[in-house]
């Protein structure tokens, strides 16, 4: 079970970091491209601002996934730090959370894109259809499911090699 994991969290990271870098470095040289269009040349490209909108949105979908991976998810531990007793049922707490949440963001996602499916929606200048931009709300969501029962595995496992379950 365990290598299989292994391989799971190897696939997911190497999709995870390329995507990230190919991602910003396309919205990078668009934004510079117009910076020196815009003031070199007093001309400006409409389809870059929306290019980097639409990387924004992706990256901070996708960076989701990588931060649950990297246990940077954003948590509030004062109660953990007055009773340190309390990290584990927290910590199981916060992943069972983010579970739901991911559940929800795959079933809400997948209404959603079904809808810009059936409309047609494109987005204004660059013409690329809503459903894919919309898609990547229930991949991004079973990324973070796949992402969270990793951790929960790591922890459960750690909690018996401590003998504390």
């Amino acid at each position: 079970m365990q290598k299989i994991l292994d391989v799971l969290d190897k696939i997911l990271t190497f999709f995870e970091n390329w995507t990230l870098f190919v991602a910003v470095m396309v919205a990078l040289t668009a934004l510079f491209f117009n910076v020196v269009l815009r003031y070199g040349f007093n001309y400006t490209l409409a389809w870059s601002e929306e290019l980097v909108r639409e990387v924004i949105i992706y990256t901070t979908l996708i960076g989701c996934s990588a931060a649950i991976r990297q246990r940077k998810m954003i948590k509030i531990d004062a109660s953990v730090q007055l009773l340190p007793k309390l990290k584990v049922p927290l910590n199981f707490f916060s992943n069972f959370v983010t579970v739901i949440f991911s559940l929800m963001m795959i079933y809400y996602g997948w209404l959603m894109a079904a809808l810009q499916y059936q409309t047609h929606q494109k987005t204004i200048i660059m013409k690329i259809p809503l459903v894919y931009l919309y898609g990547m709300l229930p991949l991004m969501g079973t990324l973070m499911l796949l992402r969270t029962i990793l951790v929960i595995y790591e922890d459960v496992t750690a909690l018996r090699a401590k003998g504390t379950i």
